[in-house]
């Protein structure tokens, strides 16, 4: 697993950028792969989770993720859930000890939050949907309402695809300038005629410092570039395979 220095600073704070690496899956989803929605065997997904629980210092059964729709709606997690009731949602966030909280991704940004202090945390999978429409800034909101301050919230984003890898086509970067002039600057020409090259951890950082997070913590990770250690949606795409395993990013307020 990978983790942030100014996370790991806090000594109440548990959290990881859980890699492929570790776990029991096979074949494409070899090794660690966190995805309850792949085609993978079902008892090597709950294996690897409860190894993730297990790092994270948390019982498998109070490590939670949500059902991901690329949407800005946060949830407050007081509770564990299963499978069956997990929320229709893409950032959690919580302030019970033990209770560890993740989200799922192969190519989107995950980013921690954590307000040492206060004792909240949350996560929060953004992919360019969710980042535009506001998830992060909606998690922000939410770590507010448990009694967490912005000025004291540091924010780590984990390994996710980079500008290098991520073409997008001019209807994409329309819809960026569309919603503010200044995302224009997320985007460079690519080789390809009508295409361009999106900076989706710029655009992240963007959001958050203008949302007056402070410390900003990016892991400078890709996803599609590493094979060895990570999944990729877009990779997976470009090669044809079937399905794709997914990483688990996660955080625990230490019991």
């Amino acid at each position: 697993m990978i983790q942030s220095s100014s996370l790991l600073a806090h000594p109440n704070i548990r959290h990881a950028f859980f890699t492929r690496a570790g776990g029991v899956s096979q074949g494409i989803y070899q090794s660690l792969n966190g995805g309850i929605g792949s085609n993978d065997v079902p008892e090597n997904v709950r294996e690897n989770r409860a190894r993730m629980a297990h790092a994270l210092g948390v019982a498998p059964s109070h490590f939670v993720t949500c059902y991901q729709i690329h949407s800005p709606t946060v949830i407050v997690a007081e509770t564990p859930w299963t499978r069956e009731n997990s929320p229709r949602a893409d950032a959690i966030v919580t302030r019970v000890a033990g209770l560890g909280i993740g989200v799922g991704t192969a190519d989107c940004g995950p980013v921690l939050f954590a307000d040492a202090q206060a004792g909240v945390v949350g996560a929060a999978h953004a992919g360019w949907k969710g980042a535009l429409t506001g998830v992060l800034e909606a998690t922000l909101a939410a770590m507010e309402k448990l009694g967490a301050r912005r000025a004291r919230i540091n924010a780590a984003i984990g390994p996710l695809i980079r500008q290098q890898n991520y073409e997008v086509g001019q209807e994409f970067v329309e819809r960026f300038a569309s919603a503010a002039a200044v995302n224009e600057s997320f985007f460079v020409a690519s080789a390809r005629a009508g295409h361009a090259l999106f900076d989706l951890p710029g655009y992240i950082r963007s959001r958050l410092e203008r949302a007056d997070i402070q410390s900003v913590d990016d892991l400078g990770l890709c996803t599609y570039a590493d094979p060895d250690r990570f999944f990729s949606y877009r990779r997976t795409t470009h090669r044809g395979e079937p399905d794709y395993g997914r990483h688990v990013n996660a955080i625990a307020l230490a019991d």
